[in-house]
């Protein structure tokens, strides 16, 4: 009994660390700041149902807290504009570029990254 109970405690810690690692290679990644300067592109897309939807595609610079800059695309996922002069919080993934982003007050944005937004 106590080696299946050992042999199901190391199974689960597999499961665990597979789950973790999967979601950080996919899904997380540098953090980047940005704020929003344009309204940016309206994109309106169809379903397979024959319904439509609006989403904005955003791209412009974004910089790290240490001021390191790169460009990136990201969609708004809502169905107006970004508000103007929002600071933004980028999840920027290696493989998949822009996983997530948060909107931030000018006071969360680091000051390597604050300076060059200014």
């Amino acid at each position: 009994m106590r080696k299946v109970l050992i042999g199901f405690v190391v199974l689960v810690a597999l499961a665990f660390g597979g789950l973790k690692l999967f979601e950080v290679t996919n899904y997380g990644g540098t953090a980047y700041y940005t704020q929003v300067v344009a309204t940016g592109q309206k994109i309106v897309q169809r379903g397979s149902n024959g319904g439509t939807w609006t989403d904005y595609r955003y791209r412009q610079l974004a910089y790290t807290e240490d001021g390191a800059a790169k460009t990136v695309t990201f969609n708004g996922n809502k169905s107006r504009p970004l508000r103007m002069g929002a600071y933004l919080k980028l999840t920027v993934n290696d493989k998949k570029g822009v996983t997530r982003w948060t909107a931030v007050e000018a006071k969360d944005v680091p000051a390597g990254a604050m300076a060059k937004l200014k």
